[in-house]
């Protein structure tokens, strides 16, 4: 019998190249989210850059409305859309005729909302890098498992004995481990670059957050009571 990787599967049992197929959709997936999230940071992290500098120009010279229509541009920012959370409440408390730490409680309130929703989005699909990484390699055990089993099996039937009997399908059933390993080792590597990049953006929207609240409170004159600013600029 060959050994090459065709051979092996022409001659693997439909229980093994069961395993194998999960193994393989699982591998897709990975890479379907991989390639999504990078698409997705990477515009997050320049439409920041470039959105930024404007807004911050914008709240200088007061020109509030301006920042929300340029906020509106750059929706795939996470912190663009943090400080037009931010913005658009201040604007309807202002409406409302709501004016003072009320306001700003509203402010924070609406921005630290947002946050939340935008933390949500960045981070669709990431578990489920989690839960391949964790079970990818039990999923290919078992098809070893059952291998091995079929392998002595077939050995028993036939009345023959000694390790070349049984050899071709013990590597037969070995594949299945060593692809289960191929699938979740770059999954939970991946996992674990992700989380790191979405623990930086959300801490990028709290100072954000924060550094908004200290804008509302000088432009308002607003005295800090409690746990107001303080709180944030320190996470």
């Amino acid at each position: 019998m060959e050994f090459g990787l065709m051979d092996i599967w022409n001659h693997m049992g439909w229980e093994a190249k069961a395993v194998a197929l999960i193994l393989a959709l699982m591998s897709i997936w990975t890479i379907k989210v991989t390639f999504d999230r990078v698409i997705l940071y990477r515009a997050a992290r320049k439409q920041s850059i470039d959105f930024l500098p404007l807004a911050t120009q914008c709240l200088k010279n007061n020109k509030l409305r301006e920042a929300v229509e340029l906020a509106k541009k750059y929706r795939k920012s996470h912190l663009s859309r943090v400080i037009a959370a931010g913005l658009h409440e201040m604007q309807s408390e202002s409406e409302d005729g709501i004016e003072g730490g009320l306001m700003l409680d509203a402010i924070r309130r609406a921005m630290d909302r947002e946050s939340i929703l935008v933390s949500t989005d960045l981070k669709k699909g990431i578990s489920s890098l989690a839960t391949i990484g964790t079970t990818a390699p039990f999923i290919g055990l078992f098809g070893t498992v059952y291998g091995i089993i079929h392998a002595f099996q077939a050995m028993a039937s036939s009345g023959s004995g000694g390790l070349a009997s049984v050899s071709a399908g013990i590597s037969e059933a070995l594949i299945t481990t060593a692809f289960g390993l191929f699938v979740a080792i770059p999954a939970v590597w991946i996992f674990n670059v992700f989380t790191g990049r979405v623990d930086y953006f959300v801490l990028e929207m709290n100072n954000s957050s924060s550094e908004m609240v200290d804008f509302f409170i000088k432009k308002q004159n607003v005295p800090v009571r409690g746990q107001g600013v303080g709180a944030h600029a320190g996470r």
